[in-house]
């Protein structure tokens, strides 16, 4: 059965509103139900008993005024949107429109198309949107579907990354369109390719046969370095295990203060912190770690309560091998509550008078593992949509933001990045090893671990992939897409426990493919 389009009903509020009885029969022509009124009283008995879906609300009404009338109107429904025609331009008068939170307004005289504009930006703006969001990803899911056919560069990767999670945002806003479903299994797909994309090509980027992208110990020398060499005071913002998607959405709360420039690159693998994050701090490698400074990657590897205790020497270590001597010399804060957050926010107009600055917050980390054990968390992020708005809410309320406004008033360049990001395990990879195999669901690490490998990359030679070795039989394992790894005991209980929490440490893009942000304060 076919369903009936419902008229959009229109309450037109005007004293002169015979003069405009064409405009009305245009607005008619067009679909509208349009209803004249000549008063503003008999207009709110009106918006009383019937539902309409918009008001044309002439300012210079006889009797109660249209500023009177739109503070009563908002009163009886605030959701109702409420159009002000006036023929005054006088600036007081549109503020006084604008804080009583008119939708729009329009001056006399008016021309049919104008009204009929405004009506369809009004009325029609989801349905309108949402046609054009539709054809608009069919032909992005056509070119992506096509890219994957042929020969990908590291560099489409990006594209296709960044393409799909602002298709995500922009979705977001259109559930009743039902691209969700499309969008998310076109991710998938593309997550399958990418697996088999950096299985072949990650270890010749490692050893200078392929051309490689920028990777996490390059993020100093290319992002930084730059900015010191000119005397510039940088801070360097690390928001653990932030997603693009995440930052896409955050990224707006910091368009008033600040020029941003963002670039892209890969975290080596596996993608964790231990690996990643110290790969950044100090410029190299972990198996280049291990061998040049043991005391810190030894500590790091054994002791999962200090992971990386050793940022800020790794840190220092890496300008002292660039020939950087900074004075004063470089600081290092790690935010791990709010307590410490707020005690930066105090001190922060301090950072412009150092050098280099190196913050790393935890929360979004925290919140990632926090959601996998919290039941109230699971509700209120189910899926990525409600996860990038946890996090958006959280960073517009956090003394993050504050530390970055306060940075927009200095001379500071501010660089943003983060070490990982992470991606919902929906399927388990039974994965067998000893007692000594490392916990994590995403990477494993031990002697002979096994696992079909459909579902992960099996490192059978570390130093391949500048990874640290411990010995005969020593291997790597890296999950792929979304798999986590679930040993034979107890497999079922496990794999219901650890299904859609969200993890890090293995190959995907959500997980590899990482924003860095340049900041400029606007005024500089």
């Amino acid at each position: 059965m076919r369903k009936v389009a419902v008229k959009k009903k229109i309450l037109w509020v005007d004293d002169e509103i015979e003069l405009l009885r064409s405009h009305v029969m245009f607005l008619q022509e067009r679909g509208y139900d349009v209803t004249p009124c000549t008063n503003a009283d008999d207009a709110i008995a009106l918006i009383i008993t019937e539902a309409f879906d918009m008001v044309l609300l002439d300012e210079m009404l006889h009797g109660k005024d249209g500023l009177t009338a739109l503070g009563e109107i908002k009163e009886i429904n605030p959701a109702l949107p409420v159009v002000m025609v006036t023929k005054s331009e006088e600036e007081s008068l549109m503020e006084d429109a604008i804080g009583s939170k008119i939708d729009d307004y329009l001056t006399k005289p008016v021309n049919p198309s104008q009204i009929l504009m405004t009506c369809k930006k009004i009325l029609e703006r989801t349905q309108i949107t949402g046609a054009h969001i539709s054809k608009n990803y069919i032909s992005e899911f056509n070119q992506i579907s096509q890219m994957l056919t042929g020969t990908m560069t590291w560099q489409d990767w990006i594209d296709v990354y960044c393409s799909l999670s602002e298709w995500e945002i922009e979705t977001d806003g259109h559930r009743e369109l039902g691209l969700k479903q499309t969008l998310k299994d076109q991710f998938r797909e593309c997550n399958v390719e990418f697996g088999k994309f950096v299985e072949n090509h990650y270890p010749f980027w490692l050893n200078g046969e392929q051309e490689a992208p920028p990777l996490s110990p390059d993020l100093i020398k290319r992002y930084v370095l730059p900015h010191l060499q000119e005397k510039r005071n940088v801070v360097f913002l690390v928001l653990d295990n932030l997603r693009l998607d995440q930052l896409l959405t955050i990224e707006p709360l910091l368009y008033p203060y600040f020029k941003i420039d963002k670039e892209y690159y890969y975290s080596i693998l596996p993608t964790a912190t231990p690996f990643s994050r110290n790969a950044i701090f100090s410029g190299l490698f972990p198996s280049e770690i291990a061998e040049r400074r043991p005391e810190f990657w030894v500590n790091a590897e054994d002791d999962e309560h200090s992971l990386n205790r050793f940022e800020h020497q790794l840190l220092d270590f890496q300008l002292e091998s660039l020939g950087i001597d900074l004075k004063p010399a470089s600081k290092y804060v790690k935010i791990l509550d709010v307590n410490e957050a707020r005690n930066v926010a105090r001190k922060v107009a301090t950072y412009s008078n150092i050098p280099l600055s190196a913050i790393v917050v935890n929360f979004v980390d925290i919140l990632a593992h926090s959601r996998s054990d919290s039941e109230v968390l699971r509700e209120i992020a189910p899926d990525e949509a409600a996860y990038r708005s946890l996090t958006k809410s959280w960073f517009e309320h956090s003394y993050v933001f504050q530390i970055l406004k306060e940075l927009a008033q200095r001379d500071s360049v501010v660089i943003i990045t983060t070490d990982h990001g992470s991606i919902r395990g929906m399927r388990g990879a039974k994965v067998i090893g000893d007692r000594a195999t490392s916990t994590n669901l995403r990477y494993k690490y031990g002697k002979s671990l096994k696992v079909d490998p459909k579902h992960a990359i099996i490192i059978r030679d570390p130093e391949v992939y500048k990874l640290p070795a411990r010995g005969i039989n020593f291997n790597y394992l890296l999950a792929k897409e979304d798999y986590y790894f679930v040993y034979p005991t107890n497999y079922h209980h496990y794999l219901n426990h650890y299904r859609d929490s969200l993890q890090h440490g293995g190959v995907s893009l959500e997980e590899m493919i990482l924003p860095v942000v340049k900041l400029e304060p606007k005024g500089a």
